[in-house]
């Protein structure tokens, strides 16, 4: 965990992306806010569906319209709020500004066209390398990535790489154009356990030598703990914690959140070797077609109350240190 600057790079503020079809308005981000700071990593943690990847989706204007929309809020990048710029603007910045590296590399890169022939495309287009150039430049990336024989992998096509050289391609096609913030949407999901580590720590490794920041959407606690300065926990679209690692992990403050951690299997437990013994939250993230009224978690939490039930609890707390968005801790 790498130092950080105290001025904000990645602002959002309020923002709010929803879905429309005949089932009627799903609010798959609604009302989200968190900072991003230079160097360090922060955490986007929470169930699937919960918001993680369409709120990264909205930073990066990719959110397919229709059916999707961003109805609201501001994304600012060096105080430029994205959500003003026309799109050559934007695309200009993805990729140079801002990249992206989703969970599953087959669905990204193009199976037509070599591993060289896309990472040098990024050179092409952000940096106006030659062909020459950008292929040698797209050599080297992959030898940062510690894909073995560069010079080999790079004429070969997607298909031709495992699971993890695949992601380390995508690692190295969102780097090459040293990007100030690495939006990484669960990096690690469809890897071993032994890739994943690897892969993380090359993310390490990336983040020290190009100063980036990142941004990590995961689901995985363990993955929080180990690589985040920073953590926001996400439910229904909604973030509902917000604290630093260590100060969430210490002094956990809403259900859900603690409901995820007791999830965790600990090693020389009864609950790691027994998965009868783990804790589950109760109950299934309800439909965004269809939430509750007031908390968007009363239905399935331990410490519910009347008021829960009735209205919605803002996200509150002592500054920006430790937010939290329930009735039990109101101030």
């Amino acid at each position: 965990m790498g130092e950080t600057s105290n001025e904000c790079i990645l602002s959002i503020k309020n923002l709010k992306t929803h879905f429309f079809s005949r089932e009627g308005v799903a609010k798959a981000v609604d009302d989200v806010s968190f900072k991003l700071f230079p160097g360090e990593i922060l955490g986007i943690v929470g169930e699937s569906g919960c918001g993680k990847s369409v709120t990264a989706q909205s930073i990066m204007q990719l959110v397919p319209e229709p059916p999707g929309k961003i109805v609201g809020g501001e994304i600012l990048f060096h105080n430029r709020d994205l959500l003003t710029l026309p799109p050559q603007k934007i695309r200009r910045i993805r990729g140079a500004g801002i990249a992206m590296i989703f969970q599953e590399p087959m669905t990204s890169l193009n199976p037509v066209f070599t591993i060289g022939n896309q990472i040098s495309e990024m050179f092409r287009l952000h940096k106006g390398f030659g062909k020459k150039q950008a292929l040698e430049a797209a050599i080297e990336m992959l030898d940062r990535v510690q894909i073995p024989s560069p010079d080999q992998r790079v004429h070969e096509y997607p298909h031709q790489l495992s699971g993890g050289m695949r992601q380390r391609a995508m690692i190295a096609m969102a780097m090459s154009c040293d990007p100030e913030i690495l939006i990484a949407d669960e990096p690690t999901t469809a890897l071993d356990v032994t890739v994943q580590a690897q892969v993380l720590d090359l993310m390490l490794r990336l983040k020290e030598d190009f100063s980036t920041a990142i941004q990590l959407i995961t689901h995985d606690l363990g993955v929080i703990a180990e690589m985040a300065d920073r953590v926001v926990v996400m439910y229904a679209g909604q973030v509902v914690e917000q604290a630093s690692t260590i100060e969430l992990f210490k002094q956990t403050l809403h259900p859900y959140t603690l409901g995820l951690l007791k999830s965790i299997p600990v090693l020389g437990s009864r609950a790691a070797g027994n998965a009868g013994d783990l804790t589950e939250i109760k109950g299934m993230i309800p439909s965004l077609y269809n939430l509750p009224r007031g908390c968007k978690f009363s239905n399935r939490c331990p410490d519910r109350m009347d008021i829960c039930e009735r209205e919605e609890p803002q996200l509150t707390g002592s500054g920006e240190n430790h937010l939290v968005r329930c009735w039990l801790h109101r101030t």
